[in-house]
Formats: structure tokens, sequence, C-alpha cells
């Protein structure tokens, strides 16, 4: 029987810029995303069936919720009907990435799964674009799976030529849910300064990314570090290590990176940092031209 796998990598931020709340309660975006290695990834497996199924298993498959609401299995019923096809798929999630992290570990899944069953069903991927932004914000910027600005409520990606640029990540082990952020941004009256960045750059190198990325920002680092205060320390840590080019929180947190010019440089920080906090996750990876079909 066919049997499709894939990583389903963790999305970084490299800036978030968030407007002002809307009527409908979202908010406008504007973003640079790139996505993680192998090692900083969860995994989807997917086998032909007579109906759709979802096992979660992994390091952190207890934290992910009831299988029911898993958006893995919503993404899939959801291609299957606008797709129009009558097969299902037993489909294998294995989580090694943190939940509720900022990493977009739930949209990664989703886009994998759809990218597999897409080939597995022998359906046009353009059902997977269309239904992607009714999933999640960050759903079809994971499903193209390459570096990308990402606009609008998620719904406008425009690819970026980005160079290699390596990275820590590094998360806590504290859950720190989006709704609570935005709601906390918003009862700031965030977004007021909110301003699409013209024009964009070209980036010759990984230090002039870093350079120009420590310009910019992530407009939820400051009230997710109210709700979690273990986000500022690890972005104190990761600011100390040596050769850090930026330290910033991805997403909505709690996870956060710091971006160096060689992989080596995260590898090191990596050891350091488990020494110090044996108890946070912490990966090094290269972020970039890679990308996740």
């Amino acid at each position: 029987m066919t049997t499709l796998a894939t990583p389903a990598p963790a999305k970084v931020n490299l800036f978030l810029h968030v407007g002002p709340v809307k009527p409908n309660g979202r908010h406008d975006l504007d973003s640079l995303v790139a996505f993680g290695g192998i090692g900083a990834s969860d995994y989807v497996k997917a086998e032909l069936a007579d109906e759709i199924s979802l096992t979660v298993n992994g390091p952190f498959g207890a934290d992910a919720g009831s299988v029911e609401d898993n958006l893995v299995l919503r993404a899939a019923k959801a291609l299957q009907q606008a797709s129009g096809v009558r097969a299902g798929a037993r489909i294998e999630l294995q989580k090694w990435l943190p939940v509720a992290a900022g990493i977009g570990g739930g949209s990664s899944d989703a886009a994998a799964v759809l990218r597999r069953l897409t080939e597995l069903w022998g359906v046009d991927r353009a059902h997977a674009r269309a239904i992607s932004p009714g999933l999640g914000g960050d759903v079809l910027v994971a499903l193209e799976g390459a570096p990308a600005r990402m606009q609008g409520e998620g719904e406008r990606v425009t690819p970026a030529a980005l160079p290699w640029i390596s990275a820590l990540l590094v998360n806590p082990r504290v859950v720190c849910p989006t709704g609570p952020v935005f709601r906390a941004f918003d009862g700031d009256g965030g977004g007021a300064d909110f301003s699409e960045i013209d024009p964009w750059p070209e980036f010759s190198s990984a230090k002039a990314l870093g350079t120009w990325l420590a310009r910019q920002r992530n407009d939820l680092e400051a009230p997710a570090i109210r709700l979690v205060p273990q986000i500022g320390e690890v972005l104190d840590l990761l600011a100390q290590q040596r050769g850090a080019l930026l330290a910033r929180m991805s997403g909505s947190g709690a996870t956060c990176f710091a971006l160096f010019a060689e992989l080596a440089e995260a590898e090191r920080a990596s050891i350091i940092l488990k020494q110090e906090r044996p108890d946070w996750w912490a990966v090094p990876t290269r972020l970039g031209g890679e990308r996740w079909t």
C-alpha cells in the first residue's frame, strides 16, 4: 500500500508587524516567514484507506489536544469535500514541535497533510490552496513551504528570496496561546503605527539579512512577555550568545530564535543553553532557501 511521508517544518516569523483589530476580530499582518530544516519539524504520514483517520504521537503528542479537534483532521476532511474524492486516508502525525509555541506547528501539520493527500488522492493542489485560508492564517504560507512575505490576514503570500541563515529555536516549554496574546495587544491599543514595508530590499548575505531584520520588530513580543515572563528570559539568554545577530520571538510566542551567520555558532549556542536550561526545548537549524513540496 502506498504510504507518503513528509516533514512539517517549524514556521519562523523573522519579523511580524500587526495592524489594529478589524471588525471581523482579525488583524492585518506584514511578516517575513521562513521554515526550519530537518530536526525542527513535525512529521506526517498518510496512506490510502476507506475513511479518514488520525493518530497522534511523538514527544509533544500528548499536548496536541483531542484528535477530533486537530487541524490535520479538519484539513483532510475539508480537502476531501472540496475535491469530491471518495477515498480516505490513514494519517499519522508525529509531534516533535512544541504546541501553542508561535512556530505554526498546527498550521504546518495541516499544510503537510494537504500536500501529501493531493498526491495520494491525485487531486489538483488548487483545491488545497482554496481551503487553506479558512483553516488558519498560516496554512497557506506553510502549504507553499518556502520563504515568503505574508500580508493581509495571511491570504497574500509572495515568495521571498533569502540567503541561508542559521538559527537556534528555543522554547521554555510553556504554552502561550495565540488568543490571549492578541487580546493583550488589542488592549494596549496595538497596531496604531502599522504600515507595510516598502520597498522590499534584497539581501546579499546572512549578515545583511540579520542587520535589516534588527530594524524590524515582532509587535506581539511585549504583550506575550507580560503573559509569559519566561519569554523575556529566553530572549536575554539568546542575545548573550556569541555570534548572535538578532534575538526575537516568533509569531505569538513562546518560541524565540537567535540568528547566526554560521550553523556551528547556532549549534554551540544550543549546547550552552541546554546546559543552563536542560528543561527547555532548543533546536539549531537553517532557514532560507529550502522548499518543502
